[in-house]
């Protein structure tokens, strides 16, 4: 019997506030232990929580973003449980309410798009960190309090590379809308995977096995990957499966039972007495949704549509949005996009990576890039640039109406970077014009065949390949001035 695994995800995902959800106290990672605290994110009696409203437009934004419905009205409520790590003894979420219900994702997957539906993304606390010593155990509290948005996803998900995708996809959303910097290192995501397994094409879900607290999107997969396989063993041995509770052993490749639930927890759950049902007015909305962007899948699509751009540019551009943000005004202007791309991506891009360490980036610099495994580590940006990005139209026109060879073009750009003199003037001041006077070229190839009469005797025997050697004597007499098209034209005519 063939299984198909049946997958939904709990996305939790720290808020991009100054503040805490409840308090003044500072949302800032790497402080010392319980410095960024006070009564209120302590949960000490007589207390009252007055809600972060950024990290309600934040939240709202995910909403808009996930393509969700923004609900007239959301509260907030009181989650009853306890955790060592959780002040209060009780965490103030969003249960039947939420900020935001029903959008979706789309991603690339397996050549196509994929859809992962949203069940909701809704508003709660993060709580505190517990660590755990030789003899003793300990509470840093700073974290507790911080805004945590949970981003539950329906059980559209069928595989581990799959729930990769999204969680990716997921990640570059947050973090080109501002809503957080989704640092994995610091904690800012964390993951609870939900995942059974049933006969293929079967509608009944088989028991739902919980692996708790992922903090990595590779950590996800893996465990997927393994749990999957246990799961579908376990049936075809003929065992049966409890819906249970795992953790994730990285070391040991193995998810490890720590409880098993045969019912939900009863959390109690109740509205919070102190905090008003949130009711957002037309113009809050307005302000929310002013700050909607264009998103990543959208991004690139819109690219290799309006520009004619291979999907590896279009993507480049989509992880390192200043770098695309300064190619699209040009483009706009220019008759061929894809020159203009290359030299952006190969070219400009190369040159800020060697600029040295001129300077720091502003963090906006840095976490405007979605995926900084391909954006420049160079401290140079775009705004120390010298000349004008209309340069770079100037000598692509250049190179097209064949005035400059390629070849010649690559001088001129170093000689602009460093510069900031337009490519027109360079090419005056330093004779870089390149060469069609026919008699001249002549002249060039002659002294060329003479000079190599082994690739001669090679193009004669059939070996076209051999002419290229020839060609790059005539370039090297010429100091690359030589048209290239007219030295190919006379060789092959005074060799045949």
């Amino acid at each position: 019997m063939d299984y198909e695994a049946v997958i939904g995800l709990e996305t939790h995902v720290q808020l991009k506030t100054k503040s805490k959800m409840w308090c003044g106290c500072a949302n800032a990672f790497g402080a010392p232990p319980n410095t960024n605290v006070c009564p209120v994110c302590l949960g000490l009696p007589g207390v009252l929580p007055v809600a972060n409203e950024e990290a309600l437009r934040l939240t709202v934004l995910t909403g808009l973003l996930l393509n969700c419905q923004i609900p007239a009205r959301a509260k907030f409520d009181r989650k009853n449980y306890f955790y060592p790590d959780m002040p209060k003894n009780y965490q103030i979420t969003q249960y039947d309410q939420p900020s935001t219900a029903n959008g979706y994702v789309d991603f690339e997957f397996n050549g196509g798009i994929a859809r992962v539906r949203i069940t909701r993304a809704h508003l709660e606390e993060d709580v505190g960190k517990s660590f755990h010593f030789e003899r003793n155990s300990g509470v840093d509290f700073n974290r507790a309090g911080v805004p945590l948005m949970e981003i539950v996803s329906e059980p559209d998900i069928t595989g581990a590379d799959m729930a990769y995708e999204y969680l990716n996809a997921l990640k570059d959303i947050l973090v080109y809308g501002g809503v957080s910097d989704c640092d994995m290192e610091k904690g800012m995501v964390r993951c609870d995977v939900n995942v059974s397994v049933r006969p293929a094409g079967s509608k009944e879900l088989g028991a739902k096995i919980e692996i708790k607290n992922m903090n990595s999107f590779s950590g996800v997969r893996r465990a997927l990957e393994y749990e999957i396989l246990r799961q579908i063993e376990v049936l075809k041995k003929g065992g049966k499966l409890i819906q249970s509770t795992r953790r994730w052993d990285d070391d040991a490749g193995i998810t490890d039972e720590m409880r098993t639930k045969e019912h939900a927890h009863d959390y109690r759950y109740f509205p919070e007495p102190d905090l008003m049902p949130f009711e957002p007015t037309e113009k809050w909305l307005a302000e929310v949704k002013s700050r909607v962007v264009e998103l990543p899948l959208a991004r690139k699509q819109r690219f290799m549509r309006d520009y004619g751009l291979p999907a590896s540019d279009a993507q480049t551009f989509v992880w390192d949005v200043p770098l695309g943000n300064y190619f699209e005004p040009i483009a706009k202007k220019s008759k061929n996009p894809k020159a203009v791309a290359n030299w952006v991506i190969n070219n400009l891009r190369a040159k800020i990576a060697e600029g040295g360490s001129r300077r720091e980036p502003a963090p906006t610099e840095k976490a405007e890039a979605s995926r900084s495994r391909l954006t420049s580590a160079a401290t140079m940006t775009l705004g120390d640039l010298k000349f004008n990005p209309d340069a770079l139209l100037e000598l692509i026109g250049l190179v097209d109406a064949k005035t400059i060879s390629s070849s010649v073009a690559q001088q001129v750009f170093a000689e602009m970077f460093e510069t900031g003199k337009s490519p027109a003037a360079i090419v005056q001041e330093k004779g870089l014009a390149q060469v069609s006077d026919m008699a001249a070229i002549e002249k060039f190839c002659d002294e060329a065949i003479a000079a190599n009469p082994g690739p001669v005797a090679d193009f004669k025997a059939g070996k076209l390949a051999a002419l290229n050697r020839i060609k790059g004597h005539v370039m090297k007499l010429s100091i690359g001035k030589a048209n290239p098209a007219l030295v190919g034209e006379i060789l092959e005519r005074k060799l045949k």
